[in-house]
Order: structure tokens, then sequence, then C-alpha cells
């Protein structure tokens, strides 16, 4: 008899992939997964890769100082308030960042004004990269997480059904989606922020797909880097694969620590840093 992955102890399933890997003590297999959903960036797109470089120097110079400031800690603060609403639609790190400020004494600009500045800024970095991907100077395995279209293709052999929520405006994710040659494998089901923020987060997307489709978590499968995908897919009864992916060196195969201990923190089922071993990854899934 072939002896289950349910049954094998996870140092011995580690031992199956050829880069990185790290399993949390609850993970179970799922072999009945229908629907798969994916966060965007540093998931799958790397376009706006850095873009924690352009928010935090903003917040930065834009923060009221106070008594006793620390540079380093007042920088890891805002650090922390960013990447843990990594994610979430972008509005929410700016109303964070305003409350920052008015709790300093400063007098507050409207969220949606942080935001506009921040994708201003943000706009000049990524630039070039879009314009090098729309001329054809660019391929988009470039801008690709490691093994991103293997995953893809494999997934779609499966018939799984795919969808894509994102914390960053929907009409940028649907272009850059496009781009990236990713809108084949998710066609409608592309998701992103909108200016009524109230009426669009991942977790409303993960709602529907259940809902509309009638069946339980447990045929969910939630993909992606962000705190928020990760604990959302989770409370739905979902297995969560955390991506801890070092986007700034891409391929390499090593994690993000930071990003590997708070997935695990809100709950991830598998931490991966790219999809290097998409097939072992699917079996154990799967419970093969």
């Amino acid at each position: 008899m072939t002896e289950t992955s349910s049954l094998v102890p996870h140092d011995i399933l580690a031992r199956r992939f050829t880069g990185r890997v790290e399993f949390a003590d609850h993970f179970t297999p799922r072999p009945n997964i229908q629907h798969v959903v994916f966060d965007f960036d540093g998931t799958l797109s790397l376009i706006r890769e850095g873009w924690p470089e352009v928010m935090l120097p903003m917040f930065e110079e834009l923060l009221p100082p106070a008594s006793g400031d620390e540079p380093a800690s007042v920088r890891a603060m805002l650090l922390d308030d960013i990447m843990t609403l990594n994610g979430r639609q972008t509005i929410f790190q700016m109303m964070k960042f305003a409350e920052r400020v008015t709790k300093r004494g400063g007098e507050a600009l409207a969220p949606l004004e942080y935001k506009h500045e921040y994708l201003r800024r943000l706009e000049v970095r990524i630039q070039t990269r879009v314009e090098r991907l729309a001329n054809g100077d660019a391929e988009p395995v470039e801008f690709l997480l490691h093994g991103s279209i293997a995953l893809l293709d494999s997934l779609q052999e499966r018939g799984w059904n795919l969808y894509l929520a994102s914390g960053t405006d929907e009409p940028f994710v649907k272009r850059e989606a496009e781009l990236l040659g990713l809108d084949r494998y998710f066609g409608q089901h592309i998701y992103g922020a909108q200016d009524d923020y109230m009426s669009f987060s991942k977790k409303q997307v993960i709602e529907r797909i259940l809902r509309e489709n009638e069946v339980e978590g447990d045929r969910l499968l939630v993909i992606g880097d962000g705190y928020v995908e990760i604990e959302d897919g989770k409370n739905a009864g979902g297995l969560a694969v955390a991506v801890a992916s070092d986007e700034a060196h891409n391929g390499a195969g090593q994690f993000d620590e930071w990003k590997r201990k708070r997935l695990l923190a809100v709950g991830a089922d598998i931490v991966i840093p790219d999809y290097r071993d998409t097939a072992v990854l699917l079996d154990v899934i799967e419970g093969k």
C-alpha cells in the first residue's frame, strides 16, 4: 500500500522538495481542492517589486517628529504598519498612517490624498518596467515570480478554477496581468481595490466563491505573500500556501524571513519562497 502524505512526517515531505519549504504542524492534505485564489503583487507579479521602498520613505518624510524619536525605531514602526496591512487595499495603509500623524499632533491629510501621492511616486519607479513590457522589450518571465507559469499551467491542467484578488487598484491589476500574460488563466476572475473601499475585500471574494459554487472551505486553496489573504483563507476553512518571496532576488530560492514568520503566525499551512517545486507541491497538497 502506498503511504499518503497525511501519514508522512513533515520533515520527510520536505525532503521531496529541491528548494526550501516549511510545513506548519497543522498541515494536512486537501484532495478535494477546486478553487484557487491568488494574490498578485509579490505572489505572481514583480512589476511593483520594491513598493515598500516607496511607501516607507514617503511616510518617514511626512510623519511629524515627536520627542524622543529614534530614526531606527520610527522606521521599524512604520514598516511594521505597512507590512501587517500588506494584502489589504492600499487605502488601509494610508488610513493607518493618517492615524499616526494625528496621534503625533499633526494635521493629517485625507487617506485618499496620501494614496494618490504614493501611487504617483510608485508610478515613477515602475514606469520603465511597464513600458518595456508594453513595447515588447522585456519578456513577462522577467517580472514573474520564479516558476509562476509552470504553476498556473499545472493548476489549469487539473481543472481547478483560478481567481486573482489584489489590494492594488483593479484597473492597474488588470493592466499588469495582461502585460504578464496572466489574463488567459484568470479570465474575468480578476479583482482589485475599488474607489469605494468597503465594496471590495479578499474576504468578500472568498465568501462569494464559496457561496456561488455551493462548496465548503475545504475546496479552497489560497496562495499569497500577504498577511490578509492567508488569514482570510484559513478563516474560511481553506488551505493556505504562503509565498515568503524575496522579490529583490527572484529565483534565488531564499525566504524573506519577515514574511515567513508573519505568515506562519497567521496560520499558513505551507511556506515556500517561489514555485520551483510545483509538481511536488501540488502532489503533497493532494495527498499523493
